[in-house]
């Protein structure tokens, strides 16, 4: 048998995030995820100047912030943080 099909299928969850912030121009998602990648997860502006992105995410533990017109944001829905090599403070979700 090949081994791709002795490893077990490593089920994602389907995680919705999003930001309000009405007067931004780009936001994007970045995390440990997506190896904290610009041009993985931008996300969409939808309705009253929210921000929304839905990514797969494995079961977990996952640093993540928000690039808002080239600044950086915690996740203010989440009081969830952890300090990152930078000092400053990274959102954290646990997802199973």
């Amino acid at each position: 048998m090949p081994k791709e099909r002795l490893q077990k299928k490593i089920k994602r969850r389907r995680v919705t995030l999003t930001l309000k912030a009405p007067k931004a121009k780009v936001v994007i998602l970045m995390g440990d995820f997506n190896k904290w990648n610009a041009k993985t997860h931008p996300m969409k502006r939808i309705k009253g100047g929210v921000w929304e992105k839905i990514v797969m995410l494995p079961p977990g533990r996952h640093e993540y912030k928000f690039l808002v017109d080239g600044n950086w944001w915690t996740d203010p829905n989440n009081d969830q943080t952890c300090y990152n090599c930078f000092g400053t403070q990274n959102s954290v979700m646990v997802t199973s």
